[in-house]
């Protein structure tokens, strides 16, 4: 970073903590410096502050790595822990009955972040984790999320680029426009090998006491023989019990010509 960096060192700050991530989870001072862009005496400066007040913490194997306190805040974040605790119960009855991943999200700008997911030992493999993120237009809650974001947020998704991950992704804006309209209809999402070869999504809204779409619940299964239209009534289910504990005043009634 150059000289007479005009940033608040507030911002420096933000900068310290945006270089962890999935894959950089423990970094030395130096790596900070180079991350985050500061010289070796600024970083130096800002993580002293940190470790004292608890955001990072001393590594075992050297460097650093985020310290609890930060969790602590974070987890009181009321799209993240409170809504995860009342969505809970109706995720692990999902689990039981469809033995796949259970998958709840929520929508941070153009990206999808996994704020829960219940996965067995046979379940197929998902690239997603809690607290990570992801594109909007390619996943099964992604797809909801996105079709029922403001339309300056689509207009921008559509605008891309869009990333394909594999060959069945919908990169093309005209055909993505068409099956946002398509989900905002049926009440359902459906990602067919979107994001990886062998996994098939199915999704729905979860809303508040005001009827906004707050969040997304989904199935994620081995496409080889997945029927996500046997899937859809359970995920449906689910979507509203969610929706209920949430206050949605419409929650227990069940839309007009949908099964489940």
């Amino acid at each position: 970073m150059p000289a007479g960096d005009p940033r608040s060192l507030s911002l420096k700050t933000l900068d310290v903590l945006s270089a962890f991530s999935t894959d950089r989870a423990r970094l030395t001072l130096s790596e900070l410096s180079r991350a985050s862009g500061l010289s070796l005496t600024t970083t130096h400066r800002i993580v002293s502050d940190l470790v004292g007040w608890g955001a990072l913490e001393h590594s075992a194997r050297g460097g650093y790595q985020v310290g609890l306190r930060l969790w602590e805040i974070a987890s009181l974040a009321p799209r993240g822990l409170p809504l995860r605790e009342l969505a809970l119960p109706a995720m692990e009855d999902l689990y039981e009955a469809t033995h796949e991943n259970v998958q709840l999200a929520v929508r941070e700008g153009l990206e999808v972040v996994y704020v829960e997911r219940l996965t067995g030992r046979g379940a197929v493999r998902v690239l997603t984790r809690v607290g990570g993120r992801f594109s909007l237009h390619s996943t099964g809650v992604g797809l909801v999320l996105l079709a029922h974001a403001p339309d300056e947020v689509q207009e921008e998704v559509l605008a891309g680029p869009l990333r394909r991950w594999t060959d069945r992704t919908i990169t093309d804006p005209a055909r993505l426009r068409a099956t946002l309209a398509e989900i905002r209809q049926t009440g359902v999402a459906i990602s067919d090998r979107q994001v990886t070869d062998d996994a098939l999504s199915v999704a729905c809204p979860v809303r508040d006491r005001s009827d906004a779409v707050v969040a997304a619940l989904s199935v994620v299964m081995h496409a080889d023989g997945a029927s996500a239209r046997a899937a859809a009534p359970a995920v449906r289910a689910a979507s509203r019990s969610i929706s209920r504990a949430l206050g949605h005043p419409g929650a227990q009634r069940r839309p007009s010509g949908l099964p489940g």
